[in-house]
C-alpha cells in the first residue's frame, strides 16, 4: 500500500515522538508499505521518511515550490520521488491522490488541518479510504475528547466515530490498515 502519513515538520518536539516516526516508517517499509507525505525532512515527517528508507520502502515527497523558493521547510531530496506542486491545496491533492489510506502523527496547525479535511471528505463520501491516528503518548485524546463531545451534542452523527480509528502501537496503526474494508461500512449513514 501506498501510505499517506501527515506529521510535524519540527525538530524542535520531544524526541519521544521522533524515535516513534522511525519505528512507524521502518514497520511500514519492513511490511512492503510506501510512503506519501509532505516532502519534509525535519520532525516526524523527516523521521517516517528514514524509517520508510530503512525498512526498504520507496518514498514519494510531495512539496510546493515556494517552501523550496522561500526555505520554509528542509527539503528531503532523497526522496525516490519528489513532486513539486503551486499551492498547499495542490499538494494536499497530489498527496491523497497519491495514497491508499493515512496515517495521522502527532503534529500542528497543518497536521490538523490535513487530517480535518481527509476526515470531512470520506465523511461526504468522496473517498472510502482508512485513517487512523497513531497517538504517542496521548497526544490527541483531546482531538479525540472535542469529537465525541461534538456526538453527544449532536453537532456529529454517532456513526462518525467509524471514519477514523485511534492506535498508539505501530502493529496497529498497520494492522488496521492491512485489514481495512470499506465496502464494511455503511457510508449512507455517515453524512
Amino acid at each position: 500500500m501506498d501510505i499517506c502519513v501527515f506529521g510535524s515538520a519540527s525538530d524542535s518536539i520531544d524526541k519521544k515522538y521522533i524515535e516513534a516516526g522511525e519505528l512507524l516508517g521502518e514497520s511500514l517499509g519492513k511490511r512492503g508499505h510506501n510512503l506519501v507525505f509532505g516532502g519534509g525532512s525535519a520532525g516526524l515527517m523527516g523521521a517516517v521518511a528514514r524509517g520508510v528508507r530503512k525498512g526498504k520502502g520507496k518514498i514519494i515527497g510531495v512539496i510546493p515550490k515556494f517552501f523550496e523558493e522561500k526555505g520554509y521547510e528542509s527539503i528531503d531530496y532523497t526522496c525516490d520521488k519528489l513532486i513539486r506542486t503551486q499551492t498547499m491545496a495542490e499538494r494536499k491533492a497530489t498527496m491523497s491522490g497519491a495514497c491508499d489510506g493515512y496515517i495521522v502523527t502527532p503534529g500542528g496547525i497543518g497536521t490538523f488541518e490535513e487530517f480535518f479535511e481527509v476526515l470531512t471528505l470520506k465523511q461526504l463520501g468522496v473517498h472510502k479510504k482508512p485513517i487512523v491516528i497513531f497517538d504517542v503518548d496521548g497526544y490527541f485524546d483531546d482531538i479525540n475528547r472535542a469529537f465525541l463531545c461534538a456526538m453527544e451534542k449532536s453537532f456529529v452523527r454517532e456513526n462518525c466515530a467509524k471514519l477514523y480509528k485511534t492506535f498508539n502501537k505501530v502493529e496497529e496503526v498497520i494492522d488496521y490498515l492491512e485489514n481495512y474494508s470499506a465496502e464494511k461500512e455503511e457510508w449512507s449513514l455517515l453524512k
